[in-house]
């Protein structure tokens, strides 16, 4: 079940998978792109002018619907939207939690400070660590805001009964009650550090490509999905086949290590869960069918790991640095609110060595309560780094240049805005690398006020906030804008080429995703599309279940060839089946029966033909005779072998069985001796 699609990089989507008996949870975020609905700064900044401004493109646009003020904004402690019917689960139903990036963890304490969860959580350490670190920072900036603004105690969010009205704009009614109308009971009060500790001491982290064995069933691995730091996609196997989970991935990184596709090969089912291609341009039909005509591995992997895009995402980097350094030239300053932690990395390499390189002399300041930690932090996990980085760690050198320009003291680290350091060493034209990308919450608001009305400074956003809602509470606003829209998972039209060359019997593909491009040429077995909050069920792969027998077990099997099929075999065995990693296994431990071939059938199969068992026992010096006797309406009915000699005795015969009778232990066991001599046994 797709619980939700997410809505980009900032929220990723969310799925529960039933598997073997077990309920599997897939990602747990935070739509903290809701918050936009929230005022940062008192209502009345800035209205005033706000409405004097555009007022001829205004009356342009939608008439309906009037023009949205920050007073329509909620001027209250933020509340924070969970993914939907979150607080309606039975958490203790769920057996697996399993985290692909630091974006998918934001939610997981509202889960785990529930007293009945007992789930077992897995992620790759890189997004423990920078997700732990990016909820510490996201409650920090939350007690922030509360020392500002004062804390609320209400238990429930009074300020949606304003919302509900004619007069609300549709946007905020949209984010607050979702489409439906049934998004309200998402609304959570953040959890506190006490919760983020307690939910982290809960998860086992993994390493990449590490296999995990879950209660002996299933053997789960994460394979980097090259998205960010640490971001993964799953592989599961079990005894009923394999299952890959395969999330907005990006196939060459210049800072994470790159999506290991090769990993996920072959597998039963695979569930692509990425929303992030949506953004690209559409497919035609014949993009679809030049990509798959190219069915050499090679090739397509070739096609795949083209780094025309990594490339463009170093144009798109260097484009920000320019325009940071025009605006620096120009006695502006900068604030990019991106919190995209490789991004984050990039931009800060790269403007440090344009400011070194030129004559300007700007400081760059770091504002956030994780920075240095989190920094620090990048430069000591190279298995999640791509090779280029892994190679400078290798030679001596770290993985990142922050690392020298802030000893160098040219690249400034403060955990606040208020920090005294800070103040005393402030200077202006200078570049901010603030959260949050919200522009609700953190330092990047205060910032955002004091340069709103500065034509000559620059705001970098991220793609995925809307500028009109997101800047609403600071307009008027004369800073130049720069939205930037990073690669944030796999294009549409690779699409078809990742699929022909991981070859999956089934394909699961969101049906948004399945309406914009066209499969019918993929092969595999079947393609399936689901949607949000909509069980879909997958049938059984593999008919039947591998076994192991261990070596020690086999070599004592007695093996009897079987006369009804050629080239059969079969054993008796005493030992015990057990579900071992994920596997049927056979181990030995008792004495095995059978060593000497002479051991007695307990079990036979097939048909006894009467005329063949008399044959036989008269070999055996037992005399009879055979009497057939017809059924209703000329049916088949059934046979007796009457034994006069040595002793009296009756066997009869039907499709129903065999019954033997007699009084005579030695005719009884060379009746016994003549069935096993015809039919197979064990």
């Amino acid at each position: 079940t797709c619980l939700s699609k997410g809505d980009g990089f900032h929220y990723p989507p969310c799925h529960m998978l039933n598997l073997s008996g077990f309920r599997i949870l897939i990602d747990c975020p935070l739509d903290l792109l809701a918050i936009t609905i929230f005022s940062p700064v008192p209502c009345d900044v800035g209205i005033e002018a706000y409405g004097q401004n555009d007022q001829s493109s205004i009356q342009k646009k939608q008439k309906l619907e009037r023009q949205m003020t920050p007073d329509d904004l909620v001027s209250a402690e933020p509340w924070y939207k969970t993914v939907k019917t979150l607080h309606l689960w039975e958490v203790s139903l769920i057996d697996i939690v399993l985290i692909s990036n630091p974006m998918g963890l934001l939610g997981l304490p509202f889960l785990t400070q529930n007293p009945r969860f007992c789930a077992k959580i897995y992620m790759t350490e890189a997004t423990a660590k920078i997700g732990q670190l990016m909820m510490e920072d996201l409650v920090s900036m939350h007690m922030e805001f509360r020392r500002l603004h004062g804390p609320e105690d209400s238990s429930f969010p009074w300020w949606t009964k304003n919302l509900d009205g004619e007069q609300v704009p549709s946007v905020l009614k949209n984010l607050v009650f979702g489409e439906n109308g049934d998004d309200l009971g998402s609304w959570m009060r953040l959890y506190s550090l006490d919760d983020v500790k307690n939910c982290m001491k809960k998860v086992q982290d993994v390493k990449f490509a590490e296999e995990v064995c879950y209660n002996g069933t299933l053997i789960i691995k994460a394979l980097s999905s090259g998205l960010d730091i640490g971001a993964c996609n799953w592989l599961i196997n079990g005894p009923n086949g394999s299952l890959s989970y395969v999330s907005d991935s990006i196939f060459v990184s210049h800072h994470s290590k790159n999506f290991d596709f090769h990993g996920l090969k072959g597998t039963d089912v695979m569930i692509y869960s990425g929303f992030s291609c949506l953004q690209s341009a559409e497919m035609t039909d014949s993009d679809c069918i030049s990509t798959i005509s190219e069915n050499n591995d090679e090739r397509l992997t070739a096609s795949l790991l083209d780094n025309e895009e990594s490339l463009g995402e170093l144009e798109k980097l260097a484009f920000v640095c320019l325009c940071a350094a025009e605006s620096a030239d120009a006695g502006g300053s900068t604030l990019i609110t991106i919190t995209r932690v490789g991004i984050v990395l990039q931009l800060l390499e790269l403007m440090s060595n344009s400011i070194e390189s030129s004559s300007l002399k700007v400081p760059i300041f770091v504002i956030s309560s994780v920075a240095e930690e989190l920094l620090a932090y990048a430069n000591t996990i190279p298995e999640w780094l791509c090779e280029q980085r892994q190679e400078k760690l290798i030679s001596g050198e770290p993985s990142f240049d922050h690392l020298k320009f802030i000893k160098d003291k040219k690249i400034h680290l403060f955990p606040a805005i208020h920090s005294p350091n800070l103040i005393t060493s402030w200077q202006e034209p200078c570049i901010v690398f603030a959260p949050h990308w919200s522009l609700r919450l953190g330092p990047s608001v205060q910032l955002l006020q004091h340069w709103r009305g500065d034509p000559k400074s620059l705001l970098v956003l991220e793609d995925g906030i809307s500028s009109g809602l997101g800047l609403l509470p600071f307009r008027p606003i004369a800073m130049k804008i720069l939205q930037c829209s990073f690669l944030s998972g796999i294009r549409l039209q690779k699409f078809p080429t990742l699929l022909s060359l991981l070859k999956p019997k089934i394909v699961l593909v969101p049906d948004v995703v399945n309406q914009r491009i066209n499969l019918s040429t993929v092969k595999t077995k079947s393609i399936l599309s689901y949607s949000e909050n909509k069980m879909l069920s997958v049938g059984r792969i593999a008919e039947n279940a591998d076994v192991e027998i261990m070596a020690e077990l086999a070599t004592k099997l007695s093996w009897k060839k079987l006369r009804q099929r050629e080239n059969f075999g079969i054993a008796r065995l005493k030992g015990d089946f057990v579900m071992e990693n994920g596997k049927h296994r056979l181990v030995s431990g008792l004495d095995q029966e059978g060593s000497s071939g002479k051991t007695r059938s307990l079990r036979h199969w097939g048909t006894v033909a009467p005329e063949t068992l008399l044959d036989a026992l008269m070999k055996m010096s037992v005399i009879g005779s055979i009497e057939h006797r017809r059924g209703e309406n000329g049916a088949e009915g059934k046979s007796i072998i009457y034994i006069t000699n040595p002793s009296g005795g009756m066997i009869e015969t039907s499709e129903m069985g065999t019954a033997i009778t007699t009084d005579d232990e030695t005719v009884a066991s060379k009746i016994f001796q003549a069935i096993d001599g015809i039919l197979d046994g064990i």
